[in-house]
């Protein structure tokens, strides 16, 4: 066994560097490890007060702090909206910047406060912990989880031989959507509308797995929470689509 450190999208790079062409199976799960989320000094737990950092790798990039600290009103608007879905993406981006004049963003504590604050009391009775949209919002832009995600997808499927298999996990509802569509776009035929004849080059080059997304059981939500967000999607190479072949 071969374990190497490496973000998703640097596959190639890694299957280049130990010389390996095609592979027969990928296993992706897109969740974020329990260890991190439960260790209050990585940042990515409202339950903790800790630094803001929420870097996966945090030798590379900017923390969620600083992300507080430099964005402007628009862009962290355009962060909590798109990768949040939070209703109060505006108004709570307003706050961030007012409250940053006077005291920097340095804790998860000091953000959780301020989320409590600004959200309607209905919407948090209703909608779940205050600062839930809010601190998954962050943690993907730092780590630009979605932008690999669709890099890194399509590079995963052509690495995948022919009778190959690509099993994805995700956690929330956008990484699923990108799964969603690249995996049936694969299970498609890609010939023109009218075409009389279906060329070999437009067959569909994978076969889904899966019927959707499939869940995980009860007894497994029982016993991990955690689990119950997960959606699984999974695909078969059935013909390789490499240049020149037919």
């Amino acid at each position: 066994m071969r374990i190497v450190d490496a973000v998703y999208d640097e596959l190639p790079e890694v299957l280049a560097g130990l010389g390996i062409g095609k592979v027969l199976g990928i296993l992706f799960d897109l969740g974020v490890s329990s260890l991190q989320l439960d260790a209050a000094e990585r940042g990515f737990a409202y339950r903790f007060d800790g630094p803001l950092d929420m870097r996966m790798d945090p030798s590379r990039g900017a923390s969620a702090a600083q992300v507080l600290r430099d964005y402007d009103a628009a862009g962290l608007t355009r962060v909590l909206r798109d990768y949040g879905e939070e209703r109060y993406a505006a108004k709570i981006a307003r706050a961030i910047v007012a409250e940053r004049e006077r005291t920097p963003f340095e804790t998860s504590g000091q953000l959780v406060e301020l989320l409590t604050r600004v959200i309607p009391a209905a919407a948090q009775r209703s909608g779940g912990h205050p600062a839930k949209r809010t601190f998954q919002a962050l943690r993907i832009e730092v780590n630009d989880e979605l932008r690999v995600w669709e890099r890194a997808l399509p590079a995963a499927l052509d690495a995948l031989a022919v009778g190959g298999r690509i099993v994805v996990l995700s956690y929330h509802s956008l990484e699923d959507r990108i799964t969603k569509t690249d995996l049936a776009a694969g299970a498609r035929s890609s010939a023109p509308v009218g075409l009389p004849v279906e060329l070999p080059e437009h067959r569909p080059y994978l076969k889904l797995l899966t019927r959707g997304a499939e869940e995980a059981g009860a007894a497994e939500r029982a016993t991990n929470s955690r689990s119950a967000s997960v959606r699984m999607r999974a695909a078969e190479r059935i013909r390789d689509t490499s240049k020149g072949s037919r």
